[in-house]
């Protein structure tokens, strides 16, 4: 189930990180700034709905063991910081009020740890029985 969640959120946070860098060309090409904060939140939803994806991949095929926890755990850093990081930068480039901007390091902050989850992972999980 979790990774029809994962998937599903990966695949939204693909096609707005899509959109969100293309519409960001057209409607902000005289905004240096704002066109920065869109292609940046595109560039890292493209890259984390990726790993999102892989890790959806994995929870299907791994459902117990060492590995486990630490595979819940990072997918749930990167669907957490694709909203955070991402949505954030995504409202800034709108114009949305500055304080949006303190979401956006939380979602750098689960980025990351959700990378070195999936570090922790490989190196406490076992092969799945076939």
């Amino acid at each position: 189930m979790i990774e029809r969640l994962w998937l599903g959120w990966a695949g939204l946070s693909g096609a707005l990180a899509v959109a969100a860098d293309a519409v960001a060309r057209h409607l902000f090409a005289g905004d240096a700034h704002r066109l920065e904060l869109a292609a940046t939140g595109a560039r890292y939803g493209l890259v984390h709905s990726v790993a999102l994806c892989a890790l959806a991949i994995f929870a299907a095929r791994w459902r117990s063991g060492p590995g486990r926890r630490w595979l819940m755990a990072g997918g749930w850093a990167f669907a957490g910081g694709l909203g955070l990081f991402c949505g954030s930068l995504y409202l800034l480039a709108l114009g949305a009020p500055s304080a949006v901007a303190a979401a956006t390091p939380m979602g750098g902050i689960l980025f990351i740890a959700g990378w070195a989850a999936l570090f922790v992972m490989a190196l406490v999980m076992r092969r799945p029985a076939e």
